[in-house]
């Protein structure tokens, strides 16, 4: 194997990937590896150059319950030319090869909001478009587990938390959760998990893709994305074209702020791993907004990779669903759904 392979895959790999390496390229020789950063990912994650060209290299630590409906997943999304094609794929070894796509920034590609909306819109289309996956899960107990364990945790306390979870209270029990008009889903589009490279949008790490409710995949995107009434028309109308109504409209907002919620608990449960010490955490909610926390993360000053960046992010986040559920717009919607 080659040296420098050998000197940066984990022992425990050595033998998996090099079997990998045989099996993809028939060599086991790698003229260059380096570590991808930026994702919040426990995967380690490397380039590496076999016979000149770059691949993607992904060492999974996770056991998941259904391996074959992973597989099946991000084989169905590259052979739609959705995801990076796959060179190699054993999820019992946790090893994925697949190919490297070299990024460009978006908004170098596509040079206007209205253009990356539609953009953006389109491949989540493309998404749900492709064959139905098989495997499935209940996204209503997913965030009613997340709640519990993040109330039970008692991590964080307090009038926000409390309105935001009566809120969600009326959210679930007028949201159709059991409808039967289910798409493939990736579950996960953060710009971590776009890659651009140039003139199109790849998606990568499919390991939370599943068959889910449509408008999961929209709403986490537009929580990146989609800043005002305006770009909020321009992209769905792009999804869902001259079919786009009122109800789609009152789902997506409903949505959007059950997705707030859970990036919100997920941020809070890598900052309390995170967390220096095991200090107790700040219980400070006032003028932590969603922009402000953007803004910092952009300049370099604070990152979603460590403590404070998490715990801030989280607080953002819920801060932006009590104030979206304190709108008018909130009753309305709910209306619109129940009707």
């Amino acid at each position: 194997m080659s040296s420098i392979l050998h000197s940066t895959v984990p022992a425990e790999k050595i033998k998996s990937v090099e079997n990998a390496l045989l099996k993809a390229f028939n060599t086991t020789e790698v003229s260059d590896i380096s570590l991808l950063e930026g994702g919040l990912s426990a995967s380690a994650v490397y380039k590496i150059i076999v016979n000149d060209t770059p691949y993607v290299l992904k060492l999974d630590s996770a056991v998941y319950n259904n391996l074959n409906d992973e597989l099946t997943c991000m084989e169905i999304a590259a052979n739609g030319n959705i995801a990076p094609m796959v060179y190699y794929l054993n999820i019992a070894d946790g090893i994925s090869i697949t190919g490297f796509i070299k990024a460009v920034p978006m908004a170098a590609a596509f040079t206007s909001i209205g253009s990356r909306l539609q953009e953006l819109a389109k491949t989540i289309k493309a998404i749900h478009e492709l064959p139905l996956f098989t495997k499935e899960s209940s996204l209503l107990d997913t965030v009613d587990g997340l709640i519990n364990q993040f109330e039970a945790s008692k991590m964080l306390t307090g009038p926000v938390f409390d309105e935001c979870f009566e809120y969600y209270d009326l959210i679930r029990n007028y949201y159709p959760w059991d409808d039967t008009d289910k798409v493939s889903s990736h579950n996960d589009l953060n710009p971590n998990n776009m890659v651009c490279d140039g003139e199109k949008i790849w998606i990568i790490d499919w390991d939370g893709a599943f068959k889910n409710d449509r408008y999961v995949d929209l709403a986490i995107t537009a929580n990146f994305y989609v800043s005002n009434d305006e770009h909020e028309e321009l992209f769905l109308q792009t999804y869902f074209g001259e079919n786009l109504n009122d109800y789609n409209r009152a789902r997506f907002f409903l949505m959007r702020q059950v997705c707030r919620l859970v990036y919100a608990m997920l941020m809070f449960k890598l900052a309390d791993a995170s967390n220096p010490m095991g200090m107790g955490h700040d219980p400070n909610m006032e003028d932590i907004t969603l922009n402000d926390v953007k803004q910092q993360v952009g300049a370099g000053k604070i990152s979603l990779a460590g403590y404070e960046g998490q715990l801030l992010f989280g607080k953002a986040l819920f801060n932006e669903a009590l104030v979206s559920m304190q709108s008018p717009r909130f009753n309305l919607s709910i209306q619109q759904i129940s009707a």
